[in-house]
């Protein structure tokens, strides 16, 4: 490239490049390494980014693809990376500037070529380009060691090893993301990888002892959230007295080959979305995700899945030893105050609902926190904007929803939290509410935006099972949270009208014409009374249980109550409507015994007053309502490509080829 020359257009023209990925194989004892390697450069920090250099690069990585099987180029240059990074440790913490910095241009480079190398080919064909072995003439072939994994179990030993300083923030964060983009094999699969040669080096043989420290270390990474240190930091600097004999050398280097080149140059001021965020924490995030979701092999479980269920507190002095290898303790606190910072974003989502389904320690940890609104606040909201939001971040906040709803404790325990303005929460001025009461509203709004825009079953389900399993710890209801449950059945109940209309049109119609098909009103009618009856089972639920608590519901259920009229001899309702029928006929008889014109607050002291008097055992017993969450059968085949989109996805990207991707359509994704 030369010293004047600073063009990303100039890459394809680079006489080092060319020669890496040309016909002459290169030593990896020339000093052409030491050149090659002297450049300063922001590793790219986005996908637009990174779709530039991968453009301009192009023709070196085609020669490279046709080359390398007899030249070896690529396989030099990871040994070249190999042998600097087992001083790297030292270096990081004797400040040496140049190892670092060279070491980091290795691997940065290796990454780019590898995910070139791993789109255009299969995993078979990969490892050819790893194995190749020069040898003297004459010489019989020994052993050829296995490259490639010796390539990840070094990459792991860097992760876990290395201290984060500013100088080695830039060298960890490529190896996390070079970890990446080795395992993004599956995005050029349609159909979900189970036997892998990249898999099973990682769940077996060297790269297996690693497997607790590599999670636990990706875990705090994202705790830590440490942020991008300024551009230009790992470029070695030379010292306050100028620099010795090695900067000379190295600057000398540098200045002679293709220095200073940047997208966007080493002074660069960030875009502000950086500056505020750290693509460790969230390259750390993603990898962490890809790994917990590999499949399991056939012989073995997946250790990282193992690891990431069994960890447990550091504080817990009473935990049993756990028969798993991969355990390790985490502070549980760092932990939580973290994720309950972070849930705006899909990833921190999925490892929340992760931990709650899969380690029962830090399920049990979170349900005893007495501060549970910081975690429940952020997944309310994102409900709550459920228009902004894509689907599959919507059905994870309900579903930790669900898993936080099965616990009895919580279901209590949020009707003590008082909230005061909500400020996100626009419908309604809330100066102030329990957690409980707002919990519903926002379940209740997304039920009735499924209904009137994506009409899922599913979501109406979780979120149905969700108020179902608090419905009988409903404690002091918000007069408006109560309105909205009322609310609530009445659009079930006009639903119910018009579908069933339109059934008796149709069959009307039916009679004169035998030509047209009949529309299935038959499955919508199905459908909608099993919603209406699960919402007539909450009602019942809470009046069975804590009638006396709610004096707010049976007052806007007294207001409604000409709702109820046409479901009482309806036989798919005829049962549970008793009790409700009970409740309106015996508050409405003392109303009426109190005269008219009676105030709001008269009409809910006698309410009160009456729900005293009210013999409970003249209410029928219905058993409890209880749901557990029951993750699907083969769930990688929803989580797999859930989590792959979110790397495509990310802030911090690699650039893939829309084109390229077979694992899902990048219009869902």
């Amino acid at each position: 490239m030369g010293a004047a020359s600073s063009s990303i257009n100039e890459l394809p023209e680079n006489e080092y490049l060319k020669k890496l990925s040309g016909r002459e194989a290169i030593s990896e004892n020339d000093p052409f390494w030491n050149q090659l390697l002297s450049f300063s450069f922001n590793t790219p920090t986005n996908s637009a980014e990174l779709k530039l250099l991968e453009e301009a690069a192009v023709s070196v990585c085609k020669a490279l693809v046709e080359n390398n099987p007899r030249t070896g180029n690529l396989t030099a240059l990871i040994k070249v990376f190999l042998s600097r990074t087992k001083e790297l440790k030292i270096s990081a913490e004797c400040q040496n500037h140049l190892f670092i910095w060279q070491a980091h241009n290795a691997l940065f480079i290796i990454c780019c070529l590898l995910k070139v190398l791993i789109c255009q080919m299969s995993e078979e064909e990969l490892q050819l380009h790893f194995t190749h072995e020069e040898r003297t003439p004459g010489s019989y072939g020994s052993e050829c060691e296995d490259l490639m994994e010796e390539l990840l179990c070094c990459l792991i030993q860097l992760i876990v090893e290395i201290p984060l300083l500013d100088i080695t923030y830039s060298i960890s964060l490529e190896a996390v993301t070079t970890l990446v983009v080795f395992l993004s094999c599956q995005l050029f699969h349609k159909e979900i990888l189970r036997e892998s040669i990249i898999h099973k080096y990682l769940m077996r043989g060297r790269c297996l002892p690693y497997t607790s420290r590599l999670v636990k270390t990706l875990l705090y990474n994202f705790i830590r959230q440490e942020r991008s240190p300024p551009p230009g930091t790992h470029v070695f600097q030379p010292e306050s007295d100028g620099g010795g004999l090695l900067y000379e050398i190295a600057s000398g280097v540098a200045t002679g080959l293709w220095t200073v080149f940047t997208l966007g140059g080493v002074g660069s001021k960030r875009a502000p979305q950086q500056e505020e965020s750290s693509p460790l924490a969230n390259q750390s995030l993603l990898l962490l995700l890809v790994l917990a979701n590999l499949t399991d092999a056939p012989d073995t479980l997946n250790p990282y899945r193992q690891a990431i269920m069994s960890f447990k507190n550091t504080q817990d002095s009473t935990a049993l030893p756990s028969p798993n290898p991969h355990t390790f303790q985490i502070n549980f606190n760092s932990l939580y105050t973290t994720l309950c910072e972070r849930q705006n974003s899909d990833q921190a989502t999925l490892l929340l609902y992760i931990l709650l389904h899969q380690n029962s320690n830090v399920r049990t940890y979170m349900l005893a926190r007495t501060d549970m609104e910081n975690l429940v606040l952020p997944i309310l909201e994102i409900l709550y904007h459920v228009e902004e939001r894509n689907s599959h971040h919507v059905y994870m906040a309900l579903i930790i929803l669900l898993i936080l709803t099965e616990d009895d404790g919580f279901n209590r325990s949020i009707h003590e939290v008082i909230l005061k303005n909500i400020t996100w929460y626009t419908e309604r001025v809330l100066t102030e509410i329990s957690l409980g009461s707002l919990l519903i509203l926002v379940v209740i709004r997304t039920i009735q935006y499924n209904m009137t825009r994506t009409r899922d079953k599913y979501l109406h389900t979780n979120c149905l099972a969700a108020l179902a399993n608090m419905s009988a710890q409903f404690r002091s209801l918000h007069q408006y949270a109560a309105q909205r449950i009322i609310s609530l059945f009445a659009l079930l109940s006009k639903k119910h009208n018009k579908v069933l209309e339109q059934a008796t049109q149709s069959l009307r119609s039916s009679l004169t014409s035998n030509d047209s098909p009949l529309p299935d009103y038959a499955q919508d009618l199905n459908v909608i009374e099993e919603v209406i009856r699960m919402m007539l089972e909450i009602i019942n639920s809470c009046l069975t249980n804590s009638l006396h608590h709610n004096p707010n519901l049976v007052y806007a259920l007294l207001y409604k109550r000409d709702l109820f009229e046409q479901f009482r001899t309806h036989p798919s309702f005829q049962d549970i409507m008793q009790n409700i029928d009970l409740v309106i006929s015996f508050f409405s008889s003392r109303i009426e015994q109190a005269g008219a014109e009676l105030s709001v607050e008269r009409v809910l002291e006698i309410i009160k007053q009456g729900a005293v008097a009210l013999p409970k055992d003249r209410l029928r017993k219905f058993p409890e309502l209880k749901f557990k969450y029951v993750e699907e059968e083969q769930p990688e085949e929803f989580f797999i490509p859930y989590v792959w989109s979110l790397v495509y996805n990310s802030a911090v990207a690699l650039y893939w080829s829309p084109q390229d991707i077979q694992l899902f359509t990048m219009d869902s994704g």
